[in-house]
């Protein structure tokens, strides 16, 4: 199958059946389900994006296997040029949704893209992992599959790691090995669009390292969602059933996050890349530079998303009409550096390129790593400002039924209006800066952007101890020794002086 309609994936989805739980109770059609149907929608309209006849040679290149067009996200770029078509089809998506779905699927689909090229490295464990990996991204680039993917253990006692939890089989862990493959027992978090996903990828954390008592738990992995034994136990819905206009993004992309069990789910060799193996675990992500294509995705995505909160602030500030006021500007200014520095990151990060030790063409990870250990701390702040300009016109936000209504629409049309906007847009702006900044949606966005890759403070001490810091430090060792010496020289000038008056 080349590059999937969104009607397409809808069917695949259904037809699967996949075991996913939410509001306790079974998901019988996942399309057609309350709390899935909005944002399964606008899934499918970022897939029939790559068949407008317009954005066919952005969304979309040839295959190498099949010669069908598959999507653009899967390309392995092998040139700067490379990286700039799948950096203007992955803006594309994240543009059409504000940046406000993290894991469409472009971001796995790029991570899948790294761990095959980067085969050797998991042929390490066992020849067979490598030509695994190879096979499992043609897979899932011929068939257009859109993946979850689960990191982390969950979090019971934090102070020990999985194999010294009380209970052996909390995290998801290796029960058997048998000829057809492993069997998996446990748990793991947390799978964002798990519930309306084909495949779910299984790799380890980013961030955390495990040691050999860990082996157990360390594997990677894919697996259909309807493999039998696999559930997935989604959080409550943020999507209330409102419409559009009363809920502009909650209507439209709340993914969903889910618990993942595995209740002895067999995993067949064919689709296994680690088994049992804490050191490769451990240095996966880096070193295929898996990380470092997601990070692009990801800064990507941030572009997008900050240039959107922008539009909304600034639509906000006019409609009420403070732009004269300088705190209003000095708060605006702090979302246009924003913007411009995440611009600037991955720019940097496209123009020194370098194609790496598997004729991969990566981007520059020093500005991408610097971009997502800044955003976390940054968008907590973008919402703030939006809470800050909004003030009580945040919670003053009938809905489009009180508009509508004859005995007090009319009220509201009046008193709601803004400087030079009627009552009913402004309020419509309103709701939509209420969805980004203080609902149950936005909320989770905050909360989802400060953990994007994993705790922010043990994000900052990776890239502390991986940080090439001798050149700095090299430089004031040589300026100090410069000025050294010149001083000496300038001392033993005045001493010579001294014990040679002139008489």
């Amino acid at each position: 199958m080349p590059a999937r309609t969104g009607k397409q994936y809808v069917e695949a989805l259904d037809a699967a059946q996949n075991n996913v739980w939410i509001h306790g109770e079974k998901v019988e059609k996942v399309s057609e389900h309350p709390a899935f149907r909005n944002v399964v929608r606008s899934m499918a309209d970022l897939y029939d994006l790559q068949h407008k006849p317009e954005l066919k040679d952005t969304m979309t290149y040839v295959s190498p296997d099949t010669g069908d067009r598959v999507g653009m996200s899967f390309l392995t770029p092998r040139t700067q040029e490379d990286l700039a078509k799948r950096r203007q089809m992955m803006k594309i998506w994240a543009d059409h949704t504000g940046g406000m779905m993290g894991r469409t699927p472009d971001y796995l689909n790029a991570s899948i893209m790294a761990f095959a090229n980067a085969s050797d490295f998991f042929a390490q464990d066992d020849p067979i992992f490598g030509e695994n990996i190879k096979n499992y991204y043609r897979y899932v680039r011929e068939n257009d599959l859109c993946l979850t993917h689960t990191l982390i253990h969950p979090q019971a006692n934090r102070s020990k790691n999985a194999a010294r939890q009380n209970d052996p089989y909390l995290s998801a862990r290796i029960v058997e090995r048998n000829a057809k493959g492993l069997v998996i027992r446990g748990c793991r978090l947390l799978a964002t669009l798990g519930g309306i996903t084909d495949e779910i990828v299984v790799f380890p954390s980013t961030v955390n390292k495990t040691t050999a008592e860990d082996d157990p738990y360390a594997v990677a992995f894919a697996l259909p969602n309807n493999t039998p034994g696999l559930k997935f136990l989604c959080r409550e819905s943020f999507d209330y059933g409102k419409n559009q206009w009363d809920h502009p993004l909650g209507s439209r992309f709340d993914e969903s996050d889910a618990i993942v069990v595995f209740d002895d789910v067999l995993v067949p060799w064919d689709r296994v890349f680690i088994a049992g193996n804490n050191e490769l675990c451990n240095r996966a992500y880096m070193e295929t530079n898996a990380v470092v294509h997601m990070a692009h995705q990801v800064v990507i995505k941030n572009v997008a998303k900050t240039e959107f909160v922008l539009g909304v602030i600034l639509r906000l500030i006019d409609a009420i009409g403070i732009s004269q006021f300088q705190h209003v500007q000095e708060k605006a200014a702090e979302v246009i550096v924003a913007l411009e520095a995440m611009k600037a990151f991955l720019t940097a990060a496209e123009a020194n390129a370098s194609v790496d030790a598997y004729g991969v063409m990566l981007p520059d990870f020093a500005p991408l790593n610097a971009a997502r250990n800044w955003y976390p701390k940054v968008y907590p702040r973008l919402a703030e400002i939006i809470r800050q300009l909004g003030a009580s016109g945040l919670m003053a936000i009938p809905t489009q039924d009180d508009f509508q209504h004859p005995e007090i629409g009319e009220y509201l049309h009046k008193y709601t209006q803004g400087a030079n906007i009627d009552g009913y847009e402004r309020v419509q702006l309103f709701r939509l800066a209420w969805d980004i900044a203080i609902s149950a949606f936005g909320n989770r966005q905050v909360l989802y952007e400060y953990f994007f890759f994993g705790d922010p403070v043990r994000m900052a001490g990776a890239l502390y101890n991986s940080y090439n810091k001798q050149p700095y430090m090299d430089k004031v060792s040589q300026f100090l020794a410069r000025t050294g010496s010149a001083a000496l020289q300038e001392t033993e000038g005045h001493s010579a002086a001294w014990s040679n008056p002139i008489l």
